[in-house]
């Protein structure tokens, strides 16, 4: 693996296809099956429940909030998710962006 050095800032917000219309990703890193990424849900965010087989997820969220099975995840929060099990459905009231690391 070789070092990455990047300012966010610096990569222009992208549509997040596979996401509800309105939602925005940020690709930081993506190869060997990992992926870092920033995640910008819109107000009124929502997505159904989803299982990944075998990746596993984090999220920390860096700014606003968001709920999945009746947990609110607020700014500073971070939440690991074991690959197989299902999560979600996720909503947001008002947004939120979210650093989110899929396998490693």
């Amino acid at each position: 693996m070789q070092e990455i050095s990047l300012n966010y800032e610096d990569i222009v917000w992208e549509e997040a296809l596979s996401y509800p219309s309105g939602t925005k990703i940020k690709v930081l890193r993506e190869e060997h099956g990992v992926k870092t990424f920033l995640l910008k849900l819109p107000k009124g965010f929502d997505m159904e429940a989803h299982c990944h087989t075998a990746i596993t997820e984090q999220h920390f969220v860096l700014d606003g909030q968001y709920e999945s099975n009746g947990k609110k995840y607020h700014q500073g929060s971070y939440i690991l998710i074991p690959g197989g099990t299902t999560h979600g459905p996720f909503t947001s009231e008002n947004g939120a962006i979210i650093l989110i690391i899929w396998g490693g």
